[in-house]
């Protein structure tokens, strides 16, 4: 009898316990990104460079400029990100050398959390502009860095940054729009003197 009762307890315990709400997983969600849609427009304020940026960004001069007229950032604020210009006038070559090394140097300091750090040489003959792309994968500050010359008096720096943790697997698909505005931005880059 006592086994009776213990079954019949348990058995009105299973039975009211599921009370017609089942769980089932979820399927995996994403979140959801609308991206503009892809215009530009010419920036040229002055400066010895000129390029499109895309116009559902801000050009917006850099606050610690150290006292160059031509650094600017071009904010992303739609996804919380922004890509770093600097400019400096060439005085000599080893002045020169320093740099190019410097953006070397700043792509690399990622090696520590990359996957990998690919680089793609520049080379627009007809309009005198040479560099490098540098293209960092994984959990990294930045994603995207390059560097353009004329080879001579010029250079040109970019890197783009997230005011976000890094997460790659998170931002790729904006870093692999923005990487579309870059492209376009180096294609139309041109030095003004």
């Amino acid at each position: 009898m006592n086994k009776l009762k213990v079954f019949l307890c348990f058995f009105l315990v299973v039975l009211f316990s599921c009370n017609g709400d089942s769980y089932a997983p979820k399927p995996r969600g994403y979140f959801k990104i609308n991206f503009p849609k892809k215009a530009y427009r010419e920036f040229s304020k002055g400066c010895a460079y000129s390029f499109d940026y895309p116009i559902y960004a801000d050009m917006v001069p850099e606050p610690s400029g150290k006292g160059q007229a031509c650094w600017y950032n071009l904010y992303f604020k739609q996804f919380n990100g922004r890509l770093h210009l600097t400019y400096y006038d060439v005085i000599n070559k080893k002045e020169y050398e320093g740099l190019v090394e410097d953006a070397r140097t700043f792509a690399f300091k990622h090696t520590v959390k990359a996957n990998a750090i690919d680089q793609k040489l520049i080379h627009y003959t007809d309009r005198k502009v040479y560099g490098i792309y540098y293209a960092i994968e994984g959990n990294t500050a930045s994603s995207v860095q390059f560097f353009l010359t004329d080879s001579i008096k010029h250079y040109f720096r970019g890197a783009l940054y997230f005011n976000e943790r890094p997460q790659y697997d998170s931002i790729q698909p904006v870093v692999t729009f923005i990487k579309k505005d870059i492209d376009k931005m180096i294609a139309t880059f041109k030095w003004n003197n």
